[in-house]
């Protein structure tokens, strides 16, 4: 399945029973969906477990989600309700601070944990992430591993070592880096 192949076309595959078509959708929002509650605060397994639901939650709903176009912004509006769930429940755990002498410690409506909404620049920038991730996606084999091994690398490495693995001259990189961006930047404009 090509990682170009729209989000409309991999819901309709998808209800078919194509397991490439949900592979692909799955490889397309995997790190978008994990990093909205870890960007919330939840723990690496917590994460798992929003992933695990809000893909779960897509599959049982296949049949009724009308715009298949409109996936990414299901998939992300249900891991950010199952985060602000978590979130929730984890409050109800929490100890209640001392409170001054006008808190009723009886009253319900104290104890109700306060399930504010993921701040939309967190959102914004997710979405902005998984764009880029999407446009890396789709760049030639070539271009995509000069940028994943320029920018993507948990430590950045030497041009020394990209210049090694690529097989081109360490003077060579910087044009290279100025194609490949314009490549992307092109990509980005498209989508």
């Amino acid at each position: 399945m090509s990682p170009e192949t729209p989000d409309e076309e991999l819901v309709q595959r998808c209800r078919r029973g194509e397991q490439a078509a949900w592979s692909t959708l799955v490889r397309r929002y995997q790190r978008l969906i994990y990093t909205v509650p870890r960007r919330a605060g939840l723990s690496e397994d917590q994460a798992a477990d929003v992933f695990q639901f809000t893909f779960q939650r897509f599959h049982e709903h296949l049949g009724r989600i009308e715009d298949g176009a409109r996936a990414r912004a299901w998939l992300v509006t249900t891991a950010k309700r199952e985060t602000l769930r978590l979130l929730g429940e984890a409050r109800r755990f929490v100890a209640p601070a001392a409170g001054g002498e006008d808190e009723d410690p009886d009253d319900p409506l104290e104890r109700i944990p306060d399930p504010g909404p993921l701040q939309d620049e967190q959102l914004s920038a997710l979405q902005e992430s998984d764009r880029l991730r999407q446009a890396v996606d789709r760049l030639d084999p070539r271009s995509r591993q000069f940028i994943e091994l320029l920018f993507l690398q948990e430590e950045p490495l030497p041009y020394s070592d990209i210049a090694a693995r690529l097989g081109i001259p360490e003077g060579s990189i910087g044009p290279t880096r100025a194609r490949c961006l314009a490549k992307l930047r092109k990509l980005l404009a498209e989508m």
